[in-house]
């Protein structure tokens, strides 16, 4: 088991630099069954500079006394953030040797990626993290894609092979995936899986590329071949490379999840919602209404095409010049559904829950600054541009086949009801 008491220590990269500099400190505690207690505390240095930004400005607000945490095992939201995913979180289990049960949310965040989400790292004692190892490159994809099917069909690699087998992000999903450099760009790549029933990556691609033509601010993509097979690189958001430091700046990133305050995985999910998600951004973003009709359109998308994968980390919000706004949108997939009379999201919707339908879409627009109308004309917009989707899916090589499949994840006829159901 875990260690019952465990530290580590936080690192930033400052904005406007690249210099690395201690933050804080982190221990976590267990205090019963799955029950655990962390103690956040800012460091004197860090909190003495005048350019030291909060990680978190309402729940890990710069102050010297100690911040505790209880959910999500005991780790601030804005630290865990920067930590790995389901994917990731396998890869270093590889990479320790040990079972899930054996490995902590330290572990995890001390065994994590040197170019995890936003501009944290971690280290076991206060000196700052060596620097980060060279990046992979899009030649190295195919035998990056043979060791993580590997990984999936044995859970071990040999030790080399792991080193490059990156746990990734914590912003990328489930699915196997490494982080590339090219072109002065660091990318976000989902890897093929042997077991899919449809190319995946393709069909994402094609989505978020259907995003962006019904008016969505995404975030870049591209298609990469491997072998015979594709693979979806993302461009990160929180990285832009800096020609006179010939390095990459990395700008901070929280989770909805974070922003929402709320716990992870659906037992916990009370607070999932876009309504407080909207409300959160009125005292977050720097631009909060322009950031709530972005949300308002996502949301809407979601519905459109079924993406009920749209739990709190497939959003996040981004911090550039000392302000915060909704980042681009990633992580979208249609989920073909068997029901016809309802379909719902991870997320709150309205009035009547996660019901992906024009009625509860419409049951409280003014929490996304919306009057009725404005959101009935948002909503019929970007149906028109929705309704193209076959011929956007041709466009970027989805096959017949596999639109075939998707078909009904798109605009289903559960979306278009405008009355809710009556009452039981």
């Amino acid at each position: 088991m875990p260690a019952k008491d465990q530290t580590c220590y936080a690192f930033i990269q400052l904005p406007g630099t690249f210099e690395w500099v201690p933050c804080g400190v982190l221990t976590v505690s267990e205090i019963g069954q799955n029950a655990y207690r962390g103690v956040f505390r800012y460091g004197r240095t860090y909190l003495d500079r005048k350019d030291a930004p909060s990680l978190d400005p309402y729940n890990l607000q710069l102050t010297g006394r100690p911040q505790e945490f209880t959910k999500l095992k005991g780790i601030p939201g804005a630290l865990r953030d920067a930590s790995p995913d389901a994917w990731g979180r396998r890869v270093i289990q590889a990479k320790l040797g040990l079972p899930e049960a054996d490995v902590s949310e330290i572990d995890y965040l001390l065994s994590g990626p040197d170019d995890g989400a936003g501009n944290l790292r971690f280290g076991p004692t206060s000196k700052p993290p060596a620097a980060p190892r060279p990046f992979n490159r899009t030649h190295q994809l195919e035998a990056l894609t043979k060791a993580a099917e590997e990984l999936e069909e044995t859970g071990k690699l040999p030790h080399e092979v792991l080193e490059q087998l990156e746990p990734g992000t914590s912003m990328g999903g489930a699915r196997p995936k490494v982080t590339i450099e090219d072109g002065n760009r660091i990318w976000l790549t989902k890897l093929p899986e042997k077991n899919d029933k449809m190319n995946m990556q393709r069909v994402e691609y094609a989505t978020l590329e259907l995003a962006r033509h019904a008016g969505l601010d995404v975030c870049g993509t591209r298609m990469e071949k491997v072998g015979s097979r594709d693979a979806l690189m993302l461009e990160r958001f929180d990285r832009k490379w800096n020609p006179d430091a010939k390095a990459y700046a990395r700008f901070g990133l929280v989770s909805g999840l974070t922003v929402l305050d709320a716990e992870d995985g659906y037992p916990g999910r009370e607070r999932w919602s876009y309504l407080l998600l909207a409300d959160e951004l009125r005292r977050w973003s720097s631009q909060p209404d322009k950031d709530r009709l972005e949300l308002f359109r996502r949301m809407v998308f979601n519905a459109m095409v079924t993406n009920n994968d749209d739990h709190p980390r497939n959003h996040a919000l981004l911090q550039v010049d000392g302000t915060w706004r909704l980042s681009p949108a990633y992580d979208i997939v249609p989920v073909p559904a068997t029901s016809k009379e309802r379909r719902d999201l991870a997320l709150q919707l309205g009035a009547f829950g996660r019901a992906a339908s024009i009625y509860n879409l419409l049951s409280q627009p003014e929490v996304f600054g919306l009057s009725m109308d404005a959101a009935r004309a948002e909503i019929e917009r970007m149906r028109q541009k929705v309704a193209t989707w076959q011929d956007i899916f041709k466009k970027h090589g989805v096959t017949a086949a596999d639109i075939e499949k998707i078909a009904p994840a798109m605009l289903p006829e559960s979306f278009e009801r405008t009355e809710p159901p009556d009452p039981v």
